[in-house]
């Protein structure tokens, strides 16, 4: 595996993502604790240019969220319902907090990898929770508050002027809530490998966006039992493909470990080597268009030993 410089990738990892206490629920923060605990035990973090937790502001959640939505996800965390009125997402009266330190985290990696400084970084990762994929303009669901990769390329595009970012979504679930913001817009390139049928039923063959942003929803949607010959064969020979037509000037990833082998939510069949093999892809193209800038950003993964390796195989790539 090669490595570059150690201040070449930024990492978030806080403390603070422990603080969004969802019961007995598969996204409990010991998933967090297993990530944590492998960055330590690995040494990887090291090797990592740390990237302050910060909020993220009202006006960049309102770029991608209804207001009425974000003020009804504040209200009723604050208030202390233990789970959102719009959908199947757990929550405890910190979860405001955490939610938009996620999203703004993701910001921040998006100001690092912008940075005018001398020496920046080129790529972050962002090991946040909750999870955002599933969240769509007007409601948080599967597990979701706020779609924090969604948020972050808005931001890259109002703060940098960013004309077009890639995003790649690897969780075994379909990302519906970055589908549906983004489904009409010409500047975002979204692609989805996803386990179907399963959760959230969204996310077919057939759904390319519409409008100025037709043909930029790319969607696999895979049996149960795929493997990278399945996935990885739809990202080499379909999505690449359609990123080098692109030419984005960001490249993320929402980085879901459902998608491995063994996983309680998922029956897809990655291995480790097989993420840093996407992550390497990913690399390529970022170095191709986007001056090597890339985020990738925490989404599912419940089997805590395959979360684990997983983050570890696919941050390993990215230095």
């Amino acid at each position: 595996m090669k490595m570059g410089n150690s201040h070449e990738v930024g990492l978030v990892l806080d403390d603070l993502y422990l603080k969004h206490v969802t019961g007995q629920h598969p996204e409990h923060f010991s998933r967090y604790h297993a990530v944590t605990a492998m960055f330590e035990e690995s040494g990887l973090a090291t090797k990592m240019k740390p990237l302050q937790s910060h909020r993220a502001a009202g006006e960049d959640l309102r770029a991608v969220h209804n207001p009425s939505y974000v003020a009804l996800a504040e209200k009723e965390i604050l208030s202390g319902v233990s789970q959102l009125s719009t959908g199947d997402t757990d929550v405890c009266p910190d979860s405001w907090e955490v939610a938009t330190h996620a999203a703004g985290s993701v910001c921040a990696a998006v100001d690092a990898v912008f940075s005018s400084e001398p020496d920046p970084i080129k790529r972050a990762f962002c090991a946040v929770r909750p999870p955002g994929h599933h969240a769509t303009p007007n409601r948080g669901m599967g597990f979701c508050v706020f779609n924090n990769v969604a948020v972050a390329a808005r931001y890259a595009q109002r703060k940098y002027g960013v004309g077009k970012v890639a995003i790649l979504d690897w969780d075994v679930h379909h990302g519906n809530g970055t589908q549906d913001i983004f489904y009409e817009d010409e500047t975002v390139l979204f692609c989805s490998t996803h386990q179907s049928p399963w959760y959230p039923g969204t996310g077919f063959n057939d759904e390319k966006g519409s409008g100025k942003g037709r043909g930029l929803t790319l969607n696999a949607a895979l049996p149960s039992g795929s493997a990278m010959n399945e996935i990885g064969g739809v990202i080499d020979d379909q999505f690449l493909f359609a990123m080098r037509k692109f030419k984005p000037e960001l490249v993320m990833i929402s980085a879901g470990f459902d998608s491995r082998l063994g996983d309680p939510l998922g029956q897809f069949c990655l291995l480790d080597e097989d993420y840093q093999t996407l992550t390497n892809w990913m690399r390529q193209i970022a170095d191709e268009f986007s001056n090597g800038r890339l985020v990738s950003a925490l989404e599912g993964g419940y089997s805590l030993e395959g979360l684990a390796a997983g983050v570890k195989a696919h941050v390993g790539a990215l230095l």
